[in-house]
């Protein structure tokens, strides 16, 4: 397979959504051709991606190719409202996402801050607090004059809450409620579960369908689901090494490594589930995953097996 940038691959693959979507319009397809004549390379990669979509939709079937297509249909009106190139751009940043079993809500790419797959982004907001948003994050900022506001759509975030501005500082997720008492926290959305890692001083956090409260302090996690917190257990070693480029294990579960690793890999990336269970410690950078997933070997059973820049699976290492 001849090798194609990231974002040929990215738009060639919006342009197939949106083809293939049956909602495409004469001025898309027009906007389409004139992309396909625009360089030598999106002609190759259009071609190329024929073959990539059955390798894709072996591994991870048709829902997950059509997985942006899925909103309501008042999402897509208010996407095809951005304009149709507008619309490419919006598809091109998610679309791999869904081709590769990773769903992501639409309404993501409508929040006022969201990162990428591999993509960290840090806000410093009015009141001088610093957010830093990792991969595949989406946020709202909501500050008035009764309180500092967060709203945390999906995906993980780390906050350094400023001094002197005597407003609530609260973060908002679809589980419930958490204040921040003076403090650096780790918000992590994700399904129907929060979870909440406190690195400094303490947070108040509270179900959004239950009573219960509890501060959790610094050095605990909890996990919250919409009517209940879960226990406060030791907050895991280097818990904020992301921020730093790191991911730092320490008996991790390999199915959760390899789904860590995959948020910053261009392609697909998968472990054979018979070696879901398997642990490993250890430090692997983010940023360069070929070296993080060169690190496996040595230290498990297990052998990587790629095929082109694209398609990258971790299986038993052979007998």
């Amino acid at each position: 397979m001849s090798q194609v940038s990231a974002r040929a691959l990215d738009e060639a693959i919006a342009w197939q959504l949106c083809l293939d979507s049956g909602d495409a319009n004469d001025q898309q397809r027009h906007e389409f051709n004139q992309w396909l004549a625009a360089h030598p390379e999106h002609a190759v990669v259009w071609r190329q991606l024929g073959g990539i979509d059955q390798q894709l939709t072996a591994a991870a079937p048709p829902m997950a190719r059509r997985a942006l297509l899925q909103g309501g249909g008042a999402r897509r009106r208010s996407l095809r409202r951005l304009g149709g190139s507008a619309l490419g751009v919006v598809l091109a940043a998610g679309i791999t996402l869904a081709l590769l079993a990773q769903q992501r809500p639409l309404s993501d790419y409508l929040a006022d801050y969201h990162t990428a797959g591999g993509e960290q982004r840090e806000l410093l907001l009015a009141d001088h607090s610093q957010i830093r948003l990792n991969s595949r994050s989406a946020l709202d900022v909501e500050f008035d004059g009764q309180e500092r506001r967060l709203v945390l759509r999906s995906g993980e975030i780390l906050i350094q809450t400023a001094k002197g501005d005597t407003r609530p500082f609260v973060v908002e997720t679809a589980q419930g409620r958490l204040q921040a008492l003076g403090t650096r926290f780790l918000v992590r959305s994700e399904g129907d579960v929060t979870e909440l890692i406190v690195l400094q001083s303490a947070v108040a956090a509270r179900p959004r369908s239950g009573a219960q409260e509890r501060i959790v302090h610094s050095g605990e996690q909890i996990r919250m689901d919409s009517q209940h917190l879960g226990a406060s257990t030791p907050a895991p070693i280097g818990a904020d090494a992301w921020s730093r480029g790191m991911l730092v294990a320490d008996e991790l579960p390999l199915a959760q490594l390899i789904e860590q690793i995959g948020e910053y890999r261009s392609g697909y990336l998968s472990l054979d589930p018979s070696l879901a269970g398997l642990r490993i410690s250890g430090s692997f950078p983010l940023h360069d995953t070929d070296k993080a997933l060169a690190a496996l070997p040595p230290s498990l059973p297990v052998r990587i097996e790629q095929v082109g820049p694209w398609w990258t699976r971790v299986v038993p290492a052979e007998k």
